[in-house]
């Protein structure tokens, strides 16, 4: 143990000796504020035990104590003359300090986070203007961030109204002891991951939960579409995002509900003058040469993230492979025939052996959606608990302060569990016993995590609806989830595997 000799007067601190053995409990009372009497008592000592930072002393406020006390010494005459002697050992104090001090920040993300979004846009700032790294604290304290103690994150975290605490050198021991004998894990974050959205460069008539939760929690996100996937642009981010999209070509199967909507014919004479742009015949055609694009992306080692109508409508696309299964009402001319029978199982990403609905009036793209047309109750879906140590990819993606979270509806709102691929992983699994909710796998040298429904803050988002206000939502769980997978490719690969 490193120890530190400060001189002491007769009304100086009242802890007195600290022996080797003995811990600091409480903060020491310092200062001349209340002394009796001008005389300092030059040779009492307070043998002061320097260990972890001080224990119970962080280092600002060892800092303004001294201060305090230097400032009270400064009024006495009959210290004058041996100021400088004093100033000098001042400055050891804080040469010696500095390098004994092992203070961090700790971003809970339990129940005392007054804003869990935005915690997360505080963690990816970090990385991405500090130059530092932050751990993830794997099932602690809700999947806590442990950073620098730096002032400009005390800061940027007051600022966007997130919760911090400094923790001294022995409280980050006994947090990494607990950790070690838990069900938890470490990982480090080291480079803010570069983001973009597939979005087009109108407005549609509907929301992205994303693109509303990246903004909320001030991360910033390119977008992107057709083009710069045509292009091989994509290949810039390390993470993309796909939300109520289609991919088949079947303008988003809103014909029986909207076709006579000024908002989607103008869509549909976009999407085929898109096509014929870009040299396609159709604009099934165009699609599907975006979906290989973005699969390709995630074959080379990107890392994709879909909701709602995207993940079906992507494996749709690639397993159909340019068979027509698209309406005559639609596209202009028949399925088909024998379209259900050519799908190839082996191009699609996550599910195999689905059945096309292909009925242009009914607004459901396969029977790999479970949900039941926004009616009824949504339930709730459980989150499993993984092996923090073992797997630690589905940990990072599961972390919440919420075990079981409130399910939500959207084209696609769950996966049919049946239909899914041996190699995906299911991470959340709705009360039905059937459907599940939330998945992941590895793919090629990238990464696919896909999540049903389309706005975990409403229940019910429907076309023409105003945004969610996310300010009433900063500590919703299911929007956590969408999160987890941005800062997941920020983390340094060491997963493990049984």
């Amino acid at each position: 143990m490193k120890r530190l000799l400060l001189r002491k007067n007769s009304v100086g601190c009242e802890t007195g000796h600290l022996d080797g053995s003995t811990q600091l409990t409480s903060r020491p009372q310092c200062g001349l504020s209340d002394r009796t009497e001008p005389v300092i008592e030059p040779m009492q000592w307070v043998e002061m035990a320097v260990d972890h930072g001080f224990g119970c002393f962080d280092q600002m406020t060892l800092a303004q104590q001294l201060y305090g006390w230097f400032s009270s010494l400064t009024e006495l005459p009959e210290l004058r003359n041996g100021m400088k002697s004093f100033c000098i050992v001042l400055l050891l104090v804080f040469a010696v300090l500095q390098p004994l001090s092992a203070q961090k920040l700790l971003i809970p993300m339990d129940d005392t986070q007054n804003d869990h979004l935005r915690a997360y846009g505080v963690t990816y700032w970090i990385l991405d203007k500090t130059g530092t790294d932050v751990e993830w604290l794997l099932n602690f304290r809700g999947g806590a961030f442990l950073a620098e103690d730096l002032p400009e994150i005390r800061e940027h975290a007051k600022t966007a109204g997130v919760t911090m605490e400094a923790v001294a050198a022995a409280q980050i021991d006994q947090i990494y002891s607990v950790i070690e004998e838990e069900n938890m894990e470490r990982v480090l974050l080291e480079k803010a991951p570069k983001v973009a959205v597939y979005s087009p460069d109108y407005t549609e008539p509907w929301d992205d939960a994303v693109t509303l939760v990246l903004t909320y929690a001030r991360i910033p996100f390119e977008k992107f579409y057709d083009k710069e996937v045509l292009t091989g642009e994509i290949s810039k981010y390390d993470w993309i995002h796909l939300h109520h999209e289609d991919f088949t070509g079947q303008f988003g199967k809103f014909y029986g509900s909207f076709r006579m909507a000024d908002w989607y014919r103008k869509q549909v004479t976009r999407a085929q003058l898109d096509a014929q742009k870009f040299g396609f015949k159709k604009v099934s055609e165009l699609k599907l040469a975006v979906a290989r694009g973005i699969k390709k992306f995630v074959l080379e080692g990107g890392f994709l993230f879909a909701m709602c109508s995207a993940v079906d409508s992507l494996d749709i696309a690639l397993a159909a492979n340019g068979v027509d299964i698209i309406a005559r009402e639609i596209d202009g001319d028949d399925i088909d025939p024998l379209a259900q029978s050519k799908l190839n199982f082996e191009e699609s990403l996550a599910f195999k052996d689905f059945k096309l609905i292909t009925d242009p009036m009914i607004y459901e793209f396969s029977d790999i959606d479970m949900s039941n047309n926004y009616m009824g109750d949504a339930g709730t879906f459980r989150l499993f608990d993984f092996a923090a140590k073992v797997d630690p990819i589905p940990t990072m993606l599961t972390q919440n302060h919420r075990n079981v979270i409130d399910g939500f509806f959207g084209q696609t709102t769950a996966f049919r569990k049946s239909l899914l691929k041996p190699y995906v992983v299911v991470m959340g699994e709705n009360n039905d016993g059937v459907s599940v909710k939330y998945i992941r796998a590895d793919y090629g040298k990238g990464f696919f995590s896909f999540y049903g429904g389309h706005d975990p803050a409403d229940i019910s988002h429907i076309v023409g609806e105003g945004p969610t206000r996310l300010d009433l939502h900063k500590n919703n769980p299911g929007y956590r989830l969408i999160l987890n997978n941005i800062l997941f490719p920020a983390a340094k690969k060491k997963e493990r595997k049984t």
